[in-house]
């Protein structure tokens, strides 16, 4: 792969832009009139290094951060690049136990983090995973269950017993000498681990993925080609920064193309409104149901947004009304979609700006440059030809370096060609455009029928009181597996499962009739947006133990 965009580090890249635009706004949080341009981010990233350099963080060691999407977020994630250490992404929603696992998993020697986030307690979690912090010297936490652990550093500037607060930090790193850091800046690895995040959860344990600068920064400039992003644009970001849709799709994409951030912290529809009309986004990013909310709310007529002209919605299918919408009272004509996965760094395939509407709803696009895209068939390892159904793999700058510690789990994913396995299941037309028909995991086999449901969802989305569905198998004594069908209605819109399956008859294949149907207010969602598929099938067995409405389509004639 000769023509990749670039092979210097995230922190050579960084120094790069802040010579040749120290003036121009890097990041922007609207809703508290925080404005940093390249220089002034540089100076508090600059610092945050040499404070961690002072507690004794080296190169390739593991810092955390768990938090939402606080400014100082990303200069930890630009200080630990600098000095070559491991960002180590923690998920926004993890409790007790997942923070745990984290932990002891990724050897993680220091944390960032803030107070708290919706019903948990960060602060809390840390005293009881840790109840040394409460009783020993915050310049080295010695913990038997996480040996690897010595500081906490605390995102805000109030004092927490055991932990260092970020401007103490600042202040330890503006004695450092600056020789130190810009010595590490130099000898940095384009292919070192530079960031770490654990796979979403929507299936199985959370797996680390080892990213470095090549993947990511190559990554990212290439979505930001696909968007034609030019150094004017100015992105709105709500979209979580410890997922990839935030780190690499918006702040590498940004980067490289030396544009503006517009945060948003927490995604609230109004702000992301407001946010678009003060800072005349060019961009803005969101997962379908994002979009949905932002359309619905009921001040939306009062925002001027004829700045937008892309951005990107990707997580989960869009339904083609709501794409509609979106180019038309958004004025995002040029909207993207994106297909990958995080251990594929994670973009494989987008839309393009020119793409007609058909495409930019019905596929997730053609391969990035400099990188291949197949359909194998799962039982062979052979490429299918044109739109036939099998895995989506690819090979790449983008690959992976691996799973930390889980070299047999690596090997699963990435075979012994070099083709990463996406689980996903897909067909790719003549013209390189791929159709996600659903996970490999995810199809319902019923009575020796192969069913995808993402073929289903998109027939029931045709119906016009559903707002968002999602289809599962379900378990069935006769015939191994049924449909199962969960579904939101839009608001004043009247649904039962009766006048769904009716609404099918005679429409689709009797067999793909969803035979249990179940309406809900809201999907469960991971902090990123994805939909977790697996709690869906544990609330339909919960449910069918209960008080599910259970329909046989093969006794109604």
């Amino acid at each position: 792969m000769s023509l990749q965009f670039t092979a210097v580090t995230i922190g050579q890249f960084f120094d790069r832009l802040v010579q040749q635009q120290p003036e121009k706004e890097f990041i922007v949080y609207p809703d508290r009139a925080l404005r940093w341009t390249y220089r002034q981010f540089d100076e508090r990233v600059n610092n945050v290094a040499k404070g961690l350099l002072s507690l004794g963080i080296k190169r390739g060691d593991h810092v955390g951060i768990w938090a939402r999407n606080v400014p100082d977020w990303l200069t930890f994630m630009f200080a630990t690049a600098k000095i070559g250490a491991v960002l180590v992404t923690v998920n926004t929603a993890y409790k007790l136990h997942e923070v745990a696992y984290v932990l002891e998993q990724s050897d993680m020697v220091a944390l960032g983090l803030i107070d708290s986030f919706r019903d948990v307690n960060y602060i809390d979690v840390m005293y009881e995973l840790v109840p040394e912090l409460r009783r020993g010297q915050r310049e080295e936490i010695r913990s038997p269950q996480f040996p690897f652990l010595k500081h906490l550093i605390y995102l805000g500037p109030e004092k927490q017993r055991g932990m260092f607060n970020i401007n103490e930090l600042i202040l330890l790193g503006k004695t450092y000498p600056d020789d130190e850091l810009r010595r590490l800046v130099a000898a940095g690895n384009v292919d070192d681990v530079i960031n770490m995040q654990y796979t979403s959860g929507t299936t199985g344990f959370p797996k680390g993925v080892m990213l470095t600068s090549r993947n990511i920064l190559n990554n990212g400039f290439y979505i930001g080609e696909c968007q034609k992003f030019t150094g004017a644009e100015r992105v709105c970001l709500p979209v979580p920064l410890f997922h990839c849709f935030g780190s690499v799709l918006g702040i590498m994409a940004i980067l490289t193309h030396g544009a503006t951030a517009v945060m948003v912290e927490v995604f609230d529809a109004l702000k992301v409104l407001a946010a678009i009309a003060k800072e005349k986004c060019t961009a803005v990013y969101g997962v379908p149901t994002m979009f949905i909310a932002e359309l619905q709310h009921p001040r939306f007529k009062e925002f001027d947004l004829s700045s937008l002209r892309t951005g990107i919605m990707s997580g989960s299918p869009c339904p083609m009304e709501t794409m509609k919408q979106v180019i038309r009272e958004m004025h995002m004509p040029e909207i993207t979609i994106p297909y990958g996965l995080t251990e594929a760094s994670p973009v494989m395939t987008q839309t393009r700006v020119e793409d007609p509407l058909e495409l930019r709803v019905e596929t997730v696009g053609r391969a990035l440059p400099e990188i291949e895209v197949q359909i194998m068939e799962p039982e062979t390892g052979e490429f299918c030809p044109p739109d036939t159904v099998g895995e989506i793999v690819c090979r790449g700058y983008n690959s992976m370096k691996g799973y930390y510690k889980m070299p047999a789990e690596t090997a699963k994913c990435i075979d012994a060609n070099g083709w990463l396995h996406s689980g996903d299941l897909g067909t790719m037309d003549a013209n390189g455009y791929v159709r996600i028909t659903g996970r490999l995991k995810d199809m319902i086999i019923r009575g020796g029928e192969n069913i995808y449901p993402r073929e289903i969802e998109e027939f029931l989305y045709t119906m016009p009181a559903v707002r968002d569905v999602q289809v599962i198998g379900v378990p069935d004594a006769k015939y191994g597996e049924a449909v199962g069908a969960f579904i939101i209605p839009h608001a004043g819109r009247e649904l039962t499962p009766e006048s769904v399956r009716e609404f099918c008859l005679d429409k689709i294949a009797r067999y793909k009739i969803p035979k249990h149907v179940f309406v809900v207010e809201a999907f469960p969602l991971t902090a990123s947006g994805k939909i977790q598929k697996y709690k869906l099938r544990e609330l339909a067995k919960e449910r069918l133990a209960v008080t599910a409405t259970v329909w046989d389509s093969e006794k109604k004639s």
